[in-house]
C-alpha cells in the first residue's frame, strides 16, 4: 500500500501482486504519509458517503505502488457484506469502476471475496464482466473446489487462523511446518485436489514467518502472501540442503501441468486432518455444485466443519472490526469538513 513502497526497493526481487485487506487498509489509510490523501478525497466525494470515500482511498494507495509489482494489487470487499451477494457484487464493481478511473486495467486487479456461500455467488457474475476475483478466508478443501467452480483466479487459504496473528503466544512454531504445523494436511489435500482437477485456479497461501513461507513452496503451493520482513530474510538466507528440508525442487511453469508428486516425506500427511479428530479421510467431493441455490451447499459445508466454521467467523469478526474502524474515521474526516 502506498507509503510502503520503500520496501520494494529492499528487496533483490520484484514482487509480483501485492495484497491487503481491511486491517491493512486501515493502517495505511490512516497513516500520517496518506492524511492528505485521504482529505482530498473526502472534500472530492463528500456527497457520496464514506463508502465511496474509502473504496476511492484505497484503489489511490494501489495505484502509488503498482509501479513496484509486475501482477495485480488486490483489494478486499466488505467483510460486513461476506453474505450478502448483491451488497459484494456492488462493492467488487466499485473497486472496478475506481481501478478504471485511475487507469488500472482489469489484468492488473483482483478482488478478495470471502468463500462463503452469499460472497462467492458474486464472482461468476464478476467474471462475466471481466472482473477477477481471489477466494480468501480458506480453510478447507470444500471452500477451495468452491472457489474453483466460481472461477476465482487464485485462492488464500490461511496457514494459521486469525487468532494467532492477534496474539503470537498462540502461533504454532516449527522447524518443519510442512510436517508438523496442524493446518498443512489441509494445505496438501487442497493442493492434490487441485491437481486432480486441472483448473486455472492458482493456488495462493496467506504465510507470515519464515518456515512456513518455505512450506508453502515444498508442499505446491505456486505463491504465497508474505510480508518484506520475511521476504528479507528469505533473501538473505542461504539454502542448505543438510540444514533445510525439502527436495530443493525448482518452481514449475505451470502449477498443475506436469506437476510434480507431492513430496514423499509429505505424503503421509494428506491422509490425515489433526484439525479433525477421527477424520474418515474423505475428501470433499468434486461433483457437488457447492454454489447452487446462492452457495447454500458450501454454507452447509462450513457450518459442518467446526474448524472452518470456527476460523472462518474468527477471520470475518476480526475484519468487520477493521472495517467499522475504518468508516469512524472516514466519517470524522467527513465532518470535520
Amino acid at each position: 500500500m502506498a507509503g510502503c513502497s520503500f520496501h520494494a526497493a529492499l528487496l533483490p526481487v520484484i514482487p509480483n501482486d501485492v495484497t491487503s485487506n481491511q486491517f491493512i487498509v486501515h493502517e495505511r489509510m490512516c497513516h500520517p504519509d496518506n492524511e492528505q490523501l485521504l482529505m482530498d478525497v473526502a472534500k472530492e466525494y463528500k456527497d457520496a458517503g464514506w463508502l465511496a470515500i474509502y473504496t476511492r482511498v484505497a484503489v489511490l494507495m494501489c495505484k502509488a505502488n503498482i509501479d513496484n509489482i509486475k501482477g495485480r494489487v488486490l483489494l478486499q470487499t466488505l467483510p460486513s457484506c461476506a453474505y450478502n451477494t448483491e451488497k459484494t457484487v456492488e462493492h467488487a464493481r466499485m473497486y472496478a469502476r475506481e481501478f478504471e478511473n485511475v487507469g488500472i486495467l482489469k489484468d492488473r486487479f483482483c478482488i478478495k471475496i470471502p468463500v462463503t456461500g452469499p460472497a462467492l455467488s458474486a464472482c461468476p457474475i464478476l467474471l462475466q464482466e471481466g472482473i477477477r476475483t481471489l477466494g480468501t478466508a480458506v480453510f478447507s478443501v470444500h471452500q477451495a473446489i468452491a472457489a474453483s467452480q466460481a472461477g476465482c483466479l487464485y485462492i488464500s487459504p490461511y496457514y494459521n487462523d486469525i487468532a494467532t496473528h492477534l496474539d503470537l503466544t498462540l502461533w504454532p512454531k516449527s522447524a518443519d511446518p510442512a510436517r508438523l504445523h496442524p493446518f498443512s494436511s489441509r494445505f496438501i489435500q487442497i493442493v492434490e485436489i487441485y491437481k486432480q482437477m486441472y483448473k486455472e485456479t492458482k493456488s495462493s497461501t496467506s504465510s507470515s514467518m519464515l518456515e512456513e513461507a518455505m512450506a508453502a513452496g515444498e508442499i505446491g503451493c505456486h505463491s504465497a502472501t508474505i510480508p518484506h520482513q520475511v521476504m528479507l530474510e528469505l533473501s538473505q538466507r542461504p539454502y542448505d540442503s543438510s540444514q533445510q528440508p525439502g527436495q530443493g525442487l525448482p518452481k514449475p511453469p505451470h502449477p498443475y501441468k506436469d506437476a510434480a508428486l507431492t513430496p514423499s516425506r509429505l505424503q503421509e500427511i494428506a491422509k490425515v486432518d489433526p484439525l479433525t479428530p477421527g477424520w474418515d479421510g474423505v475428501l470433499a467431493a468434486t461433483d457437488v455444485d457447492y454454489l447452487a441455490n446462492n452457495g447454500a451447499q458450501l454454507d452447509l459445508e462450513n457450518e459442518n466443519d467446526p474448524e472452518t466454521k470456527k476460523r472462518l467467523a474468527e477471520a470475518l469478526e476480526a475484519f468487520v472490526g477493521a472495517e467499522k474502524r475504518s468508516r469512524a474515521k472516514v466519517e470524522e474526516v467527513m465532518n470535520s469538513l
